[in-house]
């Protein structure tokens, strides 16, 4: 099996913090998650994560107009130039000091960062290969305290900054004459947000207190005038001028005009700004700090933010209130408009919430919110279509893994959820939870059909169902006890005790009826269900069992201790196999406030989770670390580390001691500089009504809560403190030949098929394993030959077809003419196939997957044009029965053409809007 998985997708986390932003087209939001970056396609359904990351977490995210790239700023300075056309990192650069905010110009030709009391313009990157891509152009003073927004003139001549010290800056791109820089005061709280009018230099400035000032200008973008150079550029032009005549003459007339007479300064004098209107947004009185805005100047639009969670859109300048609504209890951290103004996206950092509204219809677009407490368990679907993850919120969500969306969200347990199970149907979902009930959910009509208890209150810490989706088990945390019920009943059917410890750990053989259960009491039990669940074996081991789980063929089981180990048992003769030392694989992080190192700290670290994968050679476990390792089960060797994340905003990451946190008083992390605050709005004390004044604020500790294996065995999924990651093959960027030798090249694979030699071309496409190659030796087979070839393929490539086909169907829209393939392949080498079960397992499993997607997809179509057809013959029927006598025109006729288009008008939503990415 091969192991170059790559980090495909982020799901889980669709928001955690800084300023979200639209594409250029409009149809796509770029949302900062942790120190990962996720584009959301809204037209297409699908979410996408960026493969780089950040060393901490994402402050700011400025875009170019063209869309073609991005600057993407950390808490700590660091910025990356990213190309968002190939998603590929261009460049790095250090600003040196916290960045609040960034952004290009209309033009593209600079961009301006806001970095402590100053602001910062640089040239922008240009198309083509530099060595400096940033190249500080100008620096700005002028504010005493942080700035925090930026804003540009249409014509990229001016641009303005906000500020904490409660004014507002407008500062001139070039060297104007009439206009270097410009303060304005007028409000009594921090600046959240400053926007220009189109085409204008008029300005609207807002601040946290809910004011908003409207400031015009007496002069005209045009208006500003270039200042005439003086020192050293000035001589250069005088030695310029003495070339030739006419350049002189030229020169003289432009230096003139250069140069403002006094009567001309009189007549046009300096910029000035004079303040029009001041409005309030809290009208009532109420305290409610604004925390975002954004501005659409065509629309005249103003979206503004709340700390509780409403939002208010008005229209500028005569300040009309359109609407007034409440997304949540918690702040809003960030909005954004599209380009024509539709569509509002609104971030709340709090419960990592993204939506996105569509303010004229009143409708949302996008709904998705991840889990609100870290996650603890997922588990696939029986096709790898879906994912189910549960947390320590209680809820149970389930994701699309092919689009990236949430589609359902169950709330039934009032306490955190500790597993989750697919049956084998991939119907039914069955979670554990320490509310002391074990639910069953149907995917079909989403909703709880079972819910099972125990005769006295426990809390459940595992959960596992059988092969045949009939028994279910669950592990009590304090009884420990293993209770039994029937699926179909929901009857408890029995109690297995034995165990001395709570139970961490159950799994059921996939071949036979036997549930094995790991426990604290350093032993794993073997229950037979056929002898009616009497304990076939107990494995004493020397360590606490933390995790276990059987390999898919049933053959072995492998368990997880405290002792940093993992062991391999043979659970038919309950002789251990094997075992592996992981500790020094785990490599842990030192904490910030931990008195010891990061090498001494492992040594109480082990692995938390376990998980085969699909051909069940190699095995897949995970902890309290960053890092997740591949073992090889027979060599006991491991096979590849993956770092699941560089994010110094977490804890446990650093390896040595940061001495420059040290002072004389103690470690910096133990003083909560924003105790004070609730996500960066602070608290009044007299008569507060918000927040917990005890609360303290903490970095979480990276952890890897559970792993699994996609059935497919194409891909890998994670539940971590930054979310649910999945690692998967990327098969276009892998040469993998199999096989080869001087005589395999394109060449002699296009003479084969021109030959029409097609058995020998598909031999040859293979083990030079080029995808392009292999779909165009695939398809130049006729039809009515596929049969042929498919039986003179040796079996030993059967299943690399197999393979390759169901990739393609994920891809190509030549649907029936790959069906054929499949069905030819199996229908010739079925009874081969049966002997090789546990090796093509994987690839018939993608297969299933991949046909299984289109038949969805197909049948809905067919079902709404099935439908629609139903429709017009109703109609048409209806109008053939009309009286013959009856003329033309009639007020029936009338009131019948109304019913129709009001019928027409509820169905011309289609498909797509029953399928929308709301959960």
């Amino acid at each position: 099996m091969k192991f170059a998985y790559r980090f495909s997708n982020l799901l889980g986390t669709v928001y955690r913090c800084g300023n979200l932003n639209f594409t250029c087209d409009g149809n796509s939001v770029i949302s900062p998650v942790g120190n990962r970056v996720t584009v959301f396609d809204l037209k297409n359904n699908k979410s996408s994560t960026l493969p780089l990351a950040t060393r901490y977490n994402i402050k700011c995210v400025g875009l170019s107009p063209d869309g073609r790239l991005a600057i993407i700023v950390d808490e700590g300075g660091d910025a990356l130039l990213l190309s968002l056309v190939c998603r590929s990192v261009l460049h790095h650069f250090h600003f040196k000091g916290a960045v609040h905010s960034v952004s290009f110009s209309p033009d593209g030709r600079k961009f301006v960062v806001t970095k402590g009391n100053l602001a910062q313009m640089y040239h922008a990157p240009g198309r083509k290969r530099e060595f400096n891509a940033f190249v500080l152009d100008k620096t700005y003073f002028g504010p005493y305290d942080e700035t925090t927004c930026i804003d540009w003139t249409d014509d990229s001549r001016c641009f303005a900054v906000g500020s904490r010290d409660m004014s507002t800056w407008v500062f001139g791109a070039e060297r104007w004459d009439n206009l270097i820089y410009y303060a304005l005061g007028g409000h009594k709280d921090a600046i959240v947000a400053c926007f220009f009018e189109a085409s204008s230099l008029d300005l609207y400035t807002l601040s946290q207190d809910g004011a908003l000032c409207v400031w015009q200008c007496d002069t005209l973008p045009e208006d500003l005038r270039l200042k005439a150079p003086t020192g050293w550029k000035a001589d250069l032009l005088q030695r310029e001028e003495g070339e030739g005549e006419e350049e002189e003459e030229e020169e003289r007339e432009t230096t003139v005009r250069g140069k403002a007479t006094p009567a001309a300064e009189e007549q046009q004098g300096k910029v000035k700004y004079s303040r029009l209107a001041k409005y309030f947004f809290n009208k009532e009185g109420d305290f409610n700090n604004l925390t975002a805005a954004a501005y659409h100047k065509k629309v005249h639009l103003l979206v503004t933010g709340f700390a509780s969670g409403i939002f208010h859109l008005h229209e500028l300048p005569e300040f009309n209130l359109i609407h007034s609504l409440s997304i949540s209890d918690q702040r809003v951290a960030s909005v954004a408009i599209n380009s024509s103004g539709d569509w509002i996206a609104f971030g709340c950092s709090g419960l990592g919430q993204l939506l996105v509204w569509e303010w004229q219809s009143e409708s949302y677009v996008l709904k998705q919110q991840g889990h609100f407490n870290s996650m603890v368990s997922l588990a696939y679907s029986p096709d790898g279509q879906y994912i189910v993850t549960g947390g320590d919120d209680g809820k149970v969500k389930v994701w699309n893994t092919l689009s990236g969306f949430c589609f359902v969200t169950f709330t039934e347990h009032s306490s955190g959820v500790t597993g989750v199970a697919f049956t084998t149907t991939g119907y039914v979902i069955v979670t554990s939870s320490m509310d002391g009930t074990v639910r069953a959910f149907d995917l079909h009509r989403y909703r709880n059909f079972r819910t099972f208890t125990s005769p006295r209150p426990t809390q459940f810490s595992c959960v596992a169902v059988d092969s045949s989706g009939e028994i279910v088990s669950a592990g009590a945390q304090d009884s420990f006890e293993v209770f039994i019920w029937s699926m179909q009943t929901g009857r408890l059917l029995d109690v297995l005790s034995g165990h001395e410890g709570p139970i961490s750990g159950l799994c059921f053989n996939p071949m036979k009826s036997v549930l094995a259960s790991a426990s604290w009491d350093r032993t794993v039990r073997l229950w037979d269900m056929a002898d009616s669940w009497r304990t076939t074996e107990t494995l004493a081991l020397t360590s606490d069992a933390l995790a276990v789980t059987f390999r898919p063929d049933g053959a072995e089981l492998a368990v997880a201790t405290l002792n940093s180990q993992i062991t391999f048992w043979d659970p038919e003769n309950a002789v251990q196999t094997g075992s592996i030392e992981g500790r020094h694989d785990l490599k842990t992080g030192r904490k910030e406030l931990d008195k010891i190192t990061a090498k001494h700290s492992a040594k109480g670290k082990a692995f938390t989770t376990l998980c085969y994968s699909a051909d069940g050679q190699s095995i897949l476990a995970g902890g309290m670390s960053k890092f997740v390792c591949i073992y090889h089960v027979r060599e006991q060797i491991l096979r590849k580390k993956f770092e699941i994340s560089c994010n110094l905003s977490l804890d446990a990451m650093e390896e040595f001691l940061n001495r420059r946190k040290m002072t004389e008083f103690g470690n910096l992390a133990l003083i909560d500089q924003d105790a004070a605050e609730e996500g960066g709005v602070a608290i009044p004390l007299p008569g507060v009504k918000k927040g917990d004044m005890s609360s303290r604020h903490f970095k979480p500790e990276i952890r890897v809560t559970s792993l699994r294996f996609s059935p497919t065995g194409r891909c890998w999924a994670a539940t971590t403190t930054e979310g649910l990651l999945i690692y998967s093959l990327d098969a276009q960027m892998l040469f993998d030949p199999f096989e080869l030798d001087t005589s395999v090249t394109p060449a002699r694979i296009r003479a084969a098929l021109r030959q029409r030699d097609f058995t020998r071309a598909i031999l040859l496409a293979f083990r030079l394993n080029e995808r392009k190659l292999l779909q165009e030796t695939l398809e130049a087979v006729p039809w009515d030959e596929i049969e042929v070839i498919s039986s003179s393929l040796p079996d030993l490539y059967v299943e690399k077809v197999l393979e390759f086909l169901a990739s393609s169907f994920e891809v190509s829209r030549h649907l029936e003419f790959y069906l054929i393939w499949t069905q030819k392949l199996l229908m010739v080498h079925g009874q081969k196939l049966k002997s090789r079960v546990g090796t093509l397992l994987p690839a018939v499993q993608f297969l299933q997957k991949s046909i299984q997607r289109h038949l969805d997809d197909v049948s809905k179509l067919c079902d709404w044009n099935r439908y629609n057809l139903q429709y017009a013959l109703a109609v048409s029927k209806q109008r053939g029965l009309k009286r013959p006598s009856e003329p033309p025109g009639s007020e029936e006729e009338a009131d019948a053409s109304e019913d129709d288009d009001d019928s027409l008008h509820l169905l011309g939503g289609g498909p797509g809007h029953v399928d929308g990415p709301l959960a």
